[in-house]
């Protein structure tokens, strides 16, 4: 009988450890009192799916990013779904990670825009207005205290890109040294790959290189917020304008998200939280989409291939 009892007992309490442990977890599982199985559990809501916004390019520098955090919660309150930041500095990354659905939308560099519209049909969805305006431009920036005046005083000196896919940062002053008949390895005795604008900026403040390419809008950003840091910097060229790096989303996106993620994008200027989001990004607002607004940046890539071609 005291076997008996002892046994009893320890099942008792095999029991009881495993109720408790259960109660910790906080999970509840439905039984079937006919079939005695664990029943499925409830399908996830659409609503509920994460809507994954990718940061391939910012517009304002990496101390900026708490503004892209705000904004994220914004839209994620006005959505009413759970969304998810991927954050990549690799710009051709995050044009696979659109291409291959992993991503839902992106603020994306305005050249890989165009080359991902081209490639897999990468859908334009807003344009960010800064003083009043879809553009932003290439800045060729040297050290302070250099005596280089333009791009042609570079000749030999070294220089920094940002991302091989940087429309700013790469495509644009390959551009300006196309129309000279010259190429960025010929032409620079040292190249570098710095991915980020930022970063760019502080290479030659630093002088670890000789001048570097720029967006335009990071270097303001940063001239207001970091001065001490873009004051050891001067702009010595000044692109003409090119579209602005846009919010785009991937191909195959459901149409009704596609227009609620647009219409709040459009509405946040008009709102109090919204406008203050905005105000930190130095944007105005969004604009609808415009794809002619990239055509320039179309010009430069076909110069640039035709002159290739006459080189092979």
């Amino acid at each position: 009988m005291k076997k008996n009892a002892v046994m009893t007992s320890c099942i008792l309490m095999a029991i009881g450890l495993l109720l408790c442990s259960a109660c910790e977890r906080k999970e509840v599982v439905q039984v079937s009192l006919k079939s005695g199985v664990a029943a499925p559990e409830p399908a996830r809501l659409p609503s509920q799916t994460p809507l994954r916004i990718g940061m391939g390019a910012m517009i304002t520098p990496r101390d900026g990013y708490v503004y892209y955090q705000r904004l994220h919660k914004y839209i994620e309150k006005k959505l009413g779904r759970p969304v998810h930041l991927v954050d990549r500095e690799n710009y051709e990354e995050m044009n696979r990670l659109l291409e291959s659905g992993n991503v839902d939308a992106a603020f994306v560099c305005a050249g890989p825009y165009v080359e991902g519209k081209d490639k897999f049909g990468m859908e334009l969805l807003a344009m960010p207005l800064v003083k009043g305006k879809p553009v932003y431009h290439s800045y060729i920036i040297v050290h302070r205290g250099s005596s280089i005046k333009d791009l042609k005083g570079l000749r030999g000196k070294s220089f920094a890109f940002t991302d091989p896919k940087s429309n700013t940062g790469k495509l644009a002053p390959t551009y300006l040294l196309a129309r000279m008949n010259e190429t960025p390895e010929r032409y620079f005795s040292r190249l570098e790959y710095t991915y980020g604008h930022d970063k760019s900026i502080r290479a030659v403040a630093e002088k670890l290189v000789d001048g570097a390419a720029v967006d335009s809008l990071i270097w303001e950003y940063a001239a207001l917020k970091n001065p001490e840091l873009t004051g050891q910097t001067r702009v010595i060229e000044k692109s003409p304008p090119y579209g602005i790096p846009p919010v785009v989303v991937r191909p195959g996106i459901d149409p009704a998200l596609k227009k609620q993620l647009k219409d709040i994008l459009l509405a946040a200027a008009n709102d109090p939280e919204g406008k203050e989001i905005l105000a930190g990004m130095m944007i105005d607002g969004f604009a609808k989409a415009d794809d002619s607004n990239y055509d320039t940046i179309r010009v430069m890539n076909n110069w640039i291939a035709g002159q290739q071609k006459k080189v092979k």
